[in-house]
């Protein structure tokens, strides 16, 4: 019997999407995964409506301490803010750098991908994003698509990513079927 999927959900302690983290939560504990928070800081993290404060959520590691390998796969959920503060802390974008190195799939939504422009794992990939980022991933090398969800496999890991809130569908089909198929949790 396979092992359930440990996915980890990086976010800053402020400014993720709600929906963008809830749907795709609920979708792996669905699936019979272990979604685990992973945040800057321990605590609490404040999710929003757009602009506006919704929910808080416990954050159950501290990227300082967490490490990819104890994971499946990664999700990026936007918001504006949210992936603008993960790139600017060293510790969160080592942690994304570290599932491309160990090969392991990576879903990003709306604004998430400024995270992996900023991680340098763009180059030479197809995804798409929130439009306004467009001429970021252009500039880091990535080719941009206007599309609701999209699959990159070039490499030896899996990227998935997707545009926005009305995209979520999409994006939990497409990152749950890589999340599954993939080779898993390298061995230590």
């Amino acid at each position: 019997m396979p092992k359930p999927l440990r996915i980890a959900f990086l976010v800053a302690p402020e400014g993720v999407e709600q929906i963008e983290l809830t749907d795709p939560w609920q979708a792996v504990g669905g699936a019979g995964g272990e979604a685990v928070l992973v945040s800057t800081r321990p605590g609490q993290v404040q999710a929003f409506h757009h602009l506006d404060k919704a929910d808080t959520f416990p954050v159950q590691e501290v990227v300082a301490k967490a490490r990819a390998i104890e994971f499946d796969g990664l999700v990026l959920p936007g918001g504006v803010a949210n992936p603008d503060l993960l790139r600017l802390d060293e510790r969160a974008v080592a942690f994304v750098k570290e599932f491309f190195h160990l090969g392991l799939p990576v879903a990003a939504i709306c604004h998430a991908p400024w995270t992996l422009v900023e991680a340098d794992v763009v180059r030479g990939r197809t995804l798409t994003s929130w439009p306004s980022l467009r001429t970021d991933v252009l500039n880091a090398g990535g080719d941009w698509v206007d599309e609701q969800a999209v699959v990159c496999s070039d490499g030896p890991n899996t990227l998935i990513t997707s545009r926005k809130p009305d995209d979520l569908k999409a994006f939990r089909e497409a990152f749950l079927t890589e999340f599954a198929t993939s080779k898993g949790r390298p061995t230590r």
